[in-house]
């Protein structure tokens, strides 16, 4: 059974940081590319953050570069979105997933595969 259970969401003041996991089980994830997408009340879901199987390629969308850092480990099944300056426009339901094909594009949701149900963060002013 295939399972990706986000943590690390909460509430956190302007300027502060969080770091997000995201535990793989069920599948082989060390063949899987690596996903963060987030969901804001009232908005359609956005890319955030991606990295490829083996660790040595990360993609970001443009407001979170500088702030955000996607890493993975493989031994550990594990996928992490460190989160820092934080800002309230990044309030949102945050949701890993995996995308068995190593080939971009790697912005889209429509590319993967398996989906977490996601963890919220909530940045106050």
């Amino acid at each position: 059974q295939v399972q990706l259970v986000e943590s690390g969401g909460g509430l956190v003041q302007a300027g502060g940081s969080l770091r997000l996991s995201c535990a793989a089980s069920g599948f082989t994830f060390s063949r899987y590319g690596m996903g963060w997408f987030r969901q804001a009340p009232g908005k359609e879901r956005e890319f955030v953050a991606a990295i490829n199987r083996s660790g040595d390629a990360t993609y970001y969308t443009d407001s979170v570069k500088g702030r955000f850092t996607i890493s993975r480990d493989n031994a550990k099944n594990t996928v992490y979105l460190l989160m820092n300056s934080l800002k309230p426009g990044d309030t949102a339901v945050y949701s890993c997933a995996a995308k068995y094909s190593h080939l971009p594009p790697y912005d889209s949701s429509s590319f993967y595969d398996y989906w977490g149900q996601g963890t919220q963060v909530t940045v106050s002013s």
